[in-house]
């Protein structure tokens, strides 16, 4: 998939856990577990704006575009 979710890398960053995200951003630990490993289809935006302000980031720091090479 072109869009890779880098979540995992700005939690890192801001030394916070899941738990203490999912508390912050009031979502469940499944559903921020399949957003972080890139298996989500969709993000709603108010989810995005929720991650962005607990994380102190934009979302272009969570979300990268990278061009499908052809086989």
């Amino acid at each position: 998939m072109p869009i890779i979710v880098n979540l995992d890398v700005m939690m890192a960053k801001r030394k916070m856990s899941l738990n203490e995200l999912s508390e912050k951003v009031e979502l469940t630990l499944s559903n921020l577990s399949i957003l972080k490993t890139g298996k989500a289809k969709a993000i709603r935006f108010s989810t995005l704006e929720a991650i962005c302000k607990a994380l102190n980031c934009q979302p272009a720091d969570i979300l990268e575009y990278v061009e499908e090479t052809k086989k």
